[in-house]
């Protein structure tokens, strides 16, 4: 599950960096920063416009990979697992202690604690 959990935040850690770089290449509508990177758009490898539609498409995809792993973080980290049922539908539970049912070493019989000699485990730090 470790192996999970990081491997999905290595993909939104990545699909975040890809976004915020895409946005940033993109042109906006009133400032033309194409002229910065050479703005010889029809003669690129997309043509003319097939830049812009690359790009906002990746950046859709990657936004949509980004929502997707945030979405199944959070189902991981809000997941808990329930006890499973034992044999018979009860819930199996750890034993509580064997110190009472131990039978006497050497013919001295052992005494289980008095209620004065446990500590409290109800008093707060």
């Amino acid at each position: 599950m470790l192996y999970l959990k990081t491997l999905i935040i290595v993909v939104q850690l990545l699909s975040a960096l890809g976004v915020i770089g895409l946005v940033l290449l993109q042109h906006g509508k009133g400032a033309d920063m194409g002229a910065a990177f050479g703005s010889g758009a029809s003669g690129s490898l997309f043509g003319a416009t097939g830049s812009a539609n690359f790009l906002s498409r990746t950046t859709a995809v990657l936004a949509a990979v980004f929502f997707v792993t945030t979405l199944t973080l959070t189902y991981l980290g809000a997941y808990r697992a329930k006890p499973s049922a034992g044999l018979l539908g009860t819930a199996v539970t750890a034993p509580v202690a064997a110190s009472a049912a131990a039978a006497p070493v050497g013919g001295s019989a052992v005494l289980p604690a008095s209620a004065a000699s446990v500590p409290a485990t109800d008093v707060p730090k």
